[in-house]
């Protein structure tokens, strides 16, 4: 549950700190622990969630996940180790579709759980890899399913892209795997989609899932240990009271499971968006209000260069706005009451923008932006140097530090 009136009062005391315009991310530690181990408490027994570093990778937001989860998914070389810098035992799978023979060589000397294996040739590599050092190297196939759910933002799979091998071809590499000796086939991964939001429709992805493995469990005449369902559990950004209803979902799980599933399988759960967004927030504070052909736009002290994702999805991010009534210019402060706004970064590119046309009951220069959800792929995938403009203050929410 988020905490608003406490992350409006910590931006409100850090304004009052600071003449420069401010410019923040706030991460709410207690409300992240609190809500991420809501998200694992009704799971069922036979699934593990383990928590996509690709989202968030901010050391206090790892550390603050850690306890709830059974581990983490990174997809490079970088993300391995971050979190290897603060868990050395902490259970890690690792994905990505593009991995170096550096990448494979850390991924096998720091013990990973599991290897997301993307096509035949990466395979043959780890394999190589892995008998150079006389061990054996734990994976699972990333099949590219034919048959994925409709409703996500975006799609892996189902269609054409770069990602996992298609699921007409999964034969071969199946072959391959159960041939080399340096490698132990655990199962399959099927992450297929990004911000998907329809909870029946995520059930249906998943039984197709479960189903894929029986049917393949019974053409090889072996059991597999591992079904990795993906993440892509959603965020509606355009529609902050519905949310996806996580304890539906998992209570259907249950029953999903229970018809479909495997007593010998482990389901896993690789949760990004889900579990960081909602306890982060960016706050931007207005610079300049102006009317240009009748479109009045407020200009922010940040902008897309630090939170990317209405700018790459085409979408007006939640806001709200926090009142900042010290005014220390001697001249009138420029102000608008009820009037449509744009709201646009510091950016020297019309496509700065992270809200058009949105209703602004009152807004003024000096007044500060808060954007909600921010604290999945925002920071992380921006980039951050473009102009050099300095970079947003951190500011985290957690009384046991």
């Amino acid at each position: 549950m988020e905490r608003l009136s406490d992350v409006i009062q910590v931006i409100t005391d850090h304004k009052t700190k600071q003449q420069a315009p401010l410019c923040a991310y706030v991460y709410d530690l207690e409300g992240l622990r609190a809500h991420t181990a809501r998200l694992s408490a009704p799971l069922p027994p036979s699934v593990r969630l383990f928590y996509a570093v690709k989202a968030n990778a901010d050391p206090r937001v790892l550390q603050a996940i850690q306890p709830h989860v059974a581990g983490f998914e990174v997809a490079s070389g970088g993300e391995l180790q971050k979190v290897r810098r603060l868990f050395a035992d902490t259970p890690v799978i690792f994905g990505g579709p593009g991995k170096t023979d550096e990448e494979l060589i850390a991924a096998t000397e720091a013990r990973v759980a599991l290897i997301h294996v993307e096509s035949i040739w990466e395979l043959q590599r780890l394999h190589w890899i892995a008998a150079e050092r006389q061990t054996t190297a734990r994976v699972l196939l990333r099949v590219n399913l034919r048959q994925t759910a409709p409703g996500a933002t975006l799609h892996m799979a189902g269609k054409p892209t770069q990602f996992g091998l298609d699921e007409w071809h999964i034969g071969e590499a199946i072959r391959t795997a159960l041939a080399l000796p340096s490698i132990d086939l655990q199962g399959f991964h099927f992450h297929a989609m990004s911000n998907h939001t329809d909870e029946q429709a995520h059930l249906a992805f998943i039984e197709t899932c479960l189903s894929f493995v029986r049917q393949t469990e019974k053409t090889y005449g072996r059991p597999f240990s591992f079904v990795n369902v993906g993440g892509g559990v959603g965020v509606h950004y355009n529609d902050p009271d519905r949310q996806f209803r996580w304890d539906w979902f998992a209570k259907e799980l249950h029953l999903l499971l229970r018809r479909h599933a495997s007593p010998h399988w482990t389901v896993i759960f690789e949760l990004g968006r889900l579990i960081a967004a909602h306890n982060g927030y960016y706050a931007a504070e207005v610079l300049d209000l102006k009317n240009n052909y009748g479109t009045y736009f407020a200009i922010l002290r940040g902008g897309i260069h630090h939170l990317r994702l209405p700018a790459a999805w085409k979408m007006n991010h939640p806001f709200l706005i926090i009142p900042i009534n010290e005014w220390r210019y001697p001249f009138d402060r420029p102000s608008l009451f009820g009037e449509r706004v744009t709201l646009a970064g510091e950016l020297c590119t019309p496509n700065d923008i992270l809200a058009r046309d949105v209703p602004c009951a009152r807004l003024r220069v000096g007044d500060i932006v808060l954007f909600r959800y921010a604290g999945a792929y925002g920071w992380d995938i921006s980039h951050h140097d473009f102009l050099s403009h300095p970079h947003p203050d951190f500011i985290y929410l957690d009384s046991s530090s």
